[in-house]
């Protein structure tokens, strides 16, 4: 069984985890999920275990635990129905600018503004 694991505390390492885990069963695998750009934890993780049984007795008991100070959310992970993915909004519209001319106004439009070096003032 797939389990997620929430509320981490961002200090907690895959051993540790996998520790608490233990103690119920088996484990076959434990991930933290990580911000890909500063390789920090997400607070949150999925541990694997084999046995359901043993996978649920580890859910009930473990939801709700104090680790390090926080509550920790324990439940079953259920995977997204085929098809529906995670999206982003990347549809933005303008994107601002850059404008170094004179007495002009620079940037705008979007939902980014931009940059402006326009006037009199020079670098």
């Amino acid at each position: 069984m797939n389990i997620f694991v929430g509320s981490l505390p961002f200090s907690i390492e895959e051993a540790d985890l996998r520790e608490s885990f233990e103690a119920y069963g088996a484990v076959e695998s434990v991930k933290i999920i990580t911000d890909k750009f500063t390789g920090r934890s997400k607070g949150f993780g999925f541990v694997e275990m084999p046995n359901d049984d043993e996978a649920q007795k580890a859910i009930d008991e473990l939801n709700g635990a104090t680790v390090q100070g926080r509550a920790i959310v324990v439940n079953k992970s259920e995977p997204r129905p085929e098809g529906e993915r995670r999206t982003f909004n990347n549809n933005r519209s303008g994107g601002g600018g850059f404008n170094r001319d004179n007495n002009r106004g620079g940037g705008g439009g979007g939902d980014r503004g931009g940059y402006n070096r326009g006037g009199s003032s020079r670098y």
